[in-house]
């Protein structure tokens, strides 16, 4: 089986002894739901750990979860099971599935005058940027709908843009000149210029430290780069055609490529070399990502299938079956339980990770389906559509649950903030379009959860 029991304990540091350690206080982690201990050694040193509660839901007896934590986690005394008890209260009501959720469109943004390659949030959802043909990068703010920044000095088109998550204060953009640029996400100043491409950046990608950066590109290389010097950390080679997709783990020591030569490959981080290569597609790879755990990654690919992985043996685990056409994106939720596929067929499957099996199969867009995320609580996938519409559907029952419409072609992009109540979409209609839900309640940009004090 592959699942992972009640409360996992500890990623962080490496695990202290309780004699040698105070804890400071708690910080919530609402997605995936967890605990992080902020302690400090008796020399001084400030450390974190997280206990991470992946199978939290609304009906998880949380006293048996408290003591099970105190149990295992020398740092939590007895005399903390009271505000153990109200963290795990909070992060169970962020888990609930609000089913009369809806998005309204809240804002239009006419970006650029030249096609938008791409868009993405920042964590809270305050800033989103666009890239695009114009050669820019711009910064906007999400709810005025102001341009903030225009990150102006690609010779080309920015094609592949991201923010430095969950930190937001740089921006990395690839662009078909052959170069990335790190930038400051608040002054606008371009900080490096990332040369050593032989051909177009396609894909970019942050560590969740913040510390690393990679390109991937058509040269069939990825590099590393520190993001504090600009300096290229290696070049992984071994790829025999472009590189089209690129992720860290959330521990931020493995990198996933996929590749149109139909293998995706895992390398270690620090030495640049080649841990497995994961072989077995019989078409392109389209899309790659590691599960929060990072013990498992899938792959989508043009041959109709994804194949979930074991990263730490390189075997293939699971083929996933069932598109009849090019399965376009892959994702799995914050959790690692459920992953999603979606395909040139016009439909998206919904699958079990532990098992394998199609829980459910979301028909209703009348065109290919480019992209697909689940929201940060899991309850709900949106899905990005040539027929110009995104949808939002029930995991678990596979039902549409609303139809966001409006845009003017096909759109390429789609994405929920960290607290799932905004939703940024992005079109070749030249637009990006933001919608909140409901329950929308402007929120504190640097609400990370409550902090309780020791």
């Amino acid at each position: 089986s592959r699942d992972a029991g009640g409360a996992s304990l500890s990623r962080g540091g490496s695990p202290p002894r309780a004699a040698d350690m105070k804890l400071k206080r708690f910080l919530l982690r609402y997605f995936p739901p967890g605990i992080v201990l902020e302690y400090q050694r008796r020399n001084g040193d400030l450390e974190t750990k997280s206990i991470d509660l992946l199978n939290l839901t609304p009906d998880t007896d949380v006293e048996v979860l408290i003591n099970q934590i105190v149990f295992e986690e020398p740092l939590i005394k007895e005399s903390k099971k009271d505000s153990l008890r109200t963290m795990i209260y909070k992060l169970m009501d962020k888990i609930e599935n609000k089913d009369n959720q809806r998005y309204y469109l809240f804002k239009i943004l006419r970006a650029h005058i030249l096609p938008l390659t791409n868009c993405a949030f920042n964590k809270s959802g305050s800033r989103f940027i666009t890239g695009s043909y114009d050669r820019t990068c711009r910064v906007w703010d999400t709810l005025s709908g102001e341009e903030l920044l225009t990150l102006d000095g690609h010779k080309n088109v920015v094609y592949a843009i991201a923010f430095n998550n969950p930190f937001g204060d740089k921006i990395v953009t690839g662009s078909f000149d052959k170069t990335a640029k790190l930038w400051d996400a608040n002054t606008g100043q371009c900080i490096h210029t990332l040369k050593g491409h032989q051909t177009e950046i396609v894909c970019v990608a942050f560590s969740s430290q913040g510390n690393t950066v990679a390109t991937g590109s058509m040269d069939n290389t990825a590099k590393l780069w520190d993001v504090e010097t600009g300096q290229q950390l290696c070049t992984l080679e071994g790829h025999t055609a472009e590189i089209v997709s690129l992720n860290f783990n959330t521990d931020g020591d493995k990198i996933l490529t996929g590749s149109f030569d139909n293998t995706a490959k895992v390398w270690d981080v620090t030495t640049g070399v080649c841990f497995f290569t994961l072989a077995g597609h019989r078409g392109e790879i389209s899309s790659t990502q590691f599960d929060f755990t990072g013990d498992y990654c899938v792959t989508g690919s043009i041959d109709r299938t994804a194949k979930l992985w074991d990263v730490n043996s390189g075997q293939c685990m699971e083929t996933l079956r069932g598109h009849s056409d090019e399965v376009l994106d892959v994702c799995f939720n914050s959790t690692g339980n459920r992953l999603v596929t979606s395909s040139a067929d016009c439909t998206a499957r919904v699958y079990n990770v532990m098992t394998g099996a199609c829980i459910s199969i979301l028909i209703g867009h009348e065109g290919e389906i480019s992209k697909v995320h689940f929201s940060p609580n899991g309850a709900k996938i949106i899905t990005a559509s040539s027929d110009r519409t995104c949808r939002l559907w029930n995991v678990e029952t596979g039902e549409c649950l609303q139809v966001l419409e409006g845009h003017g072609d096909e759109i390429f992009s789609c994405a929920f903030n960290y607290e799932g109540d905004t939703i940024i979409t992005g079109s070749k209609d030249n637009t990006c379009r933001i919608w909140k839900d409901n329950f929308f309640m402007p929120q504190d940009d640097e609400d990370e959860g409550a902090g309780y004090e020791d």
